[in-house]
């Protein structure tokens, strides 16, 4: 069971099998750079996205630290919202 790994070793592990991708969830930048060289060093093809905890305040920090993308829900959690049907009627046979 790799939960009760530290983040590190997780990612060691899951790029030494051979993983195609891996998320960084909740990390500060600069852990997000040590893992991408890591990640880099070991497994270049791997791509690498950072999630959770990114505003438009920090989100730059998280790119320099050099993530393939970047994840935020900060862009909806507080959009406002639509209230929109959709009605479907069947076609006529003719």
């Amino acid at each position: 069971m790799l939960a009760g790994l530290p983040l590190a070793e997780r990612v060691f592990r899951a790029i030494s099998a051979g993983a195609e991708a891996v998320l960084l969830d909740n990390v500060t930048p600069a852990e997000a750079a040590r893992l991408v060289a890591m990640v880099r060093r070991t497994h270049p093809p791997c791509v690498i996205e950072a999630s959770g905890g990114v505003t438009l305040a920090n989100v730059r920090a998280d790119a320099e630290a050099g993530v393939d993308f970047i994840s935020s829900g900060a862009l909806t959690h507080s959009a406002p919202a639509a209230d929109i049907s959709l009605l479907v009627e069947p076609l006529s046979a003719g």
